[in-house]
């Protein structure tokens, strides 16, 4: 888990205020890597220019990450694929959900009075990790600030593992498809098989290990 230390002044801005955190996750559909959620409590004024990352440009995702990492305060929860494998997809995105706002929470030193998810159904009741009020947003990355916020930062964390991991394993595309089914990354799976990074419970995976 990483976080963002908050400077004095953010801390200061907050003082008796209501704190409210978005959350949202990064790869959840994709073939191989992890799922990464980000936990986000914005600063005052908050980076101008917030709306779901797979609305922004690349570029316009990195200028915005480096404002929110830099004035905000955030919490990043990363679940690997053997707990994927383990737990099936929904639940490692809740742990990683879960992950986040506990580091977020360690690095304020406090306890959000909220925590806004992107979806339609949050860890509370799934994950005995989880401890806050929550409430489900559909189409939360679009419409709140904190989640859009999370959502670029999971996003650009998600992205840079895959571009990393692609440099070990540089047959299946990762540095271009991040680990989603597209057909090049299919056709190298059928090649090369399935990786340590690969999500063997994944039908895809699951079928290349049986020819």
């Amino acid at each position: 888990m990483l976080s963002g230390t908050p400077s004095r002044e953010f801390c200061a801005s907050l003082a008796g205020g209501r704190l409210v955190v978005g959350v949202d996750e990064a790869g959840r559909g994709p073939l191989a890597g992890p799922v990464v959620a980000a936990a986000v409590l914005l600063c005052k004024p908050r980076p101008a220019g917030l709306d779901d990352s797979k609305k922004l440009s690349a570029s316009r995702r990195a200028q915005l990450e480096e404002s929110i990492r830099r004035r905000c305060a955030f919490g990043i929860g990363v679940v690997e694929v053997e707990e994927i494998d383990r737990l099936n997809i929904f639940h490692a995105t809740m742990l990683a959900m879960s992950h986040a706002v506990a580091r977020l929470c360690e690095v304020l030193g406090t306890e959000p009075c909220e925590v806004l998810v992107d979806g339609n159904l949050t860890p509370a009741g799934r994950r005995s990790e989880w401890r806050w009020p929550a409430r489900a947003i559909v189409g939360g990355d679009a419409l709140e600030p904190s989640i859009s916020a999370a959502s670029i930062l999971a996003k650009e964390y998600r992205d840079r593992l895959m571009v990393e991991a692609a440099r070990q394993h540089p047959h299946y595309g990762w540095d271009r498809n991040k680990g989603y089914g597209t057909p090049d990354h299919v056709t190298a799976l059928r090649l090369h098989g399935p990786t340590p990074l690969h999500r063997r419970s994944f039908a895809p995976v699951a079928q290349m290990q049986l020819i």
